[in-house]
């Protein structure tokens, strides 16, 4: 098998575990669940990029990373706006 192929598999066994987790601790949150599948995916990554060269669907893969790190950063600022008190008043 190939790397995106072995990525894609422990990526899906990654997200079922931490959902049959979930499941017996009869405790869904999505914002957990979306942080941990956010930590998979960067691990992930991190073990299949190659070190001298960059294929063109990395180039894609970081693209989303950032972006999931932007919406994690918006659930942070959030969750400290609500722990303050504060309210965003548009």
């Amino acid at each position: 098998m190939i790397k995106k192929q072995i990525a894609a598999i422990v990526l899906a066994l990654w997200l079922t575990i931490i959902s049959v987790f979930m499941l017996f601790a009869e405790r869904i949150d999505i914002i957990q669940f979306y942080i941990l599948a956010l930590i998979g995916t960067l691990v992930i990554v991190e073990y299949i990029e190659p070190y001298y060269v960059q294929p063109g669907y990395l180039r894609y893969i970081r693209f989303l990373i950032v972006v999931g790190i932007l919406i994690f950063i918006v659930i942070v600022g959030d969750i400290l706006m609500e722990i303050l008190g504060l309210e965003i008043v548009l």
